[in-house]
């Protein structure tokens, strides 16, 4: 059976990955963080010595890794990344990679297929619903305040809420202003923000549009 392709975008640390996986749960289809893909490849570049700023290199690094993004896991050339990908080494050089253009046309083809593959899912990341899936059935902007997004993040892996809440607002900026497919809300998409919302608001609030769309699924 052919599932929907759901969308959901939205900048970093704005609970994407929380809302993603509860909905892909709570409507029986699988699940992409897309967002994983691009962290394993940064996980592989720092890991092999390459600068992530040298696009051929990291490109190189990108069409020859071996990772497996899924629901619980990330591996990365046989290695446990999982907790790695979301460390601070990083975050802090995954915007450079991102932007690579090659590397992001690599990764849009393997998200396309995964798709393809499964007959549908939720898939979420930064260019989701506005360059991978387009004609997704349901488009969504998941966002908080950058304050609140420090806090969550803060709450699960440390650190200093400034540092955190600095962090993310440089890196709204390099993601909203990189030539290839910056992050944007899509006209289509509806916009929740998440700041004063439990995950089960959030999830509730999207199964209920999921509904009033009567987009249907199923594994």
């Amino acid at each position: 059976m052919t599932g929907p392709v759901i969308a959901i975008d939205g900048p970093a640390g704005a609970g994407k990955s929380t809302v993603g996986r509860a909905v892909a749960d709570r409507l029986g289809v699988g699940y992409l963080d897309t967002g994983a893909m691009y962290r394993a490849v940064t996980f592989a570049v720092l890991r092999r010595g390459v600068d992530p700023r040298d696009e051929e290199a990291v490109l190189g690094v990108a069409q020859t890794v071996e990772m497996t993004v899924g629901e619980e896991r990330v591996m990365v050339d046989g290695v446990d990344a999982t907790r790695e990908i979301r460390g601070r080494e990083v975050t802090s050089a995954v915007s450079s990679v991102a932007a690579n253009p090659a590397v992001r046309s690599l990764l849009v083809d393997a998200q396309r297929s995964w798709v393809v593959t499964r007959g549908g899912g939720v898939v979420e990341g930064r260019d989701i619903g506005t360059v991978v899936f387009p004609d997704a059935d349901l488009k969504l902007f998941v966002t908080a305040s950058p304050r609140v997004r420090a806090e969550r993040r803060v709450a699960e892996a440390g650190g200093d809420v400034d540092e955190m809440e600095a962090s993310i607002i440089e890196r709204d900026r390099l993601d909203s202003t990189r030539e290839t497919s910056p992050l944007a809300v899509d006209p289509a998409a509806v916009t929740l923000d998440t700041s004063g919302l439990s995950i089960d608001e959030v999830v509730a609030a999207v199964v209920a549009e999921v509904e009033a769309r009567s987009v249907g699924g199923g594994r």
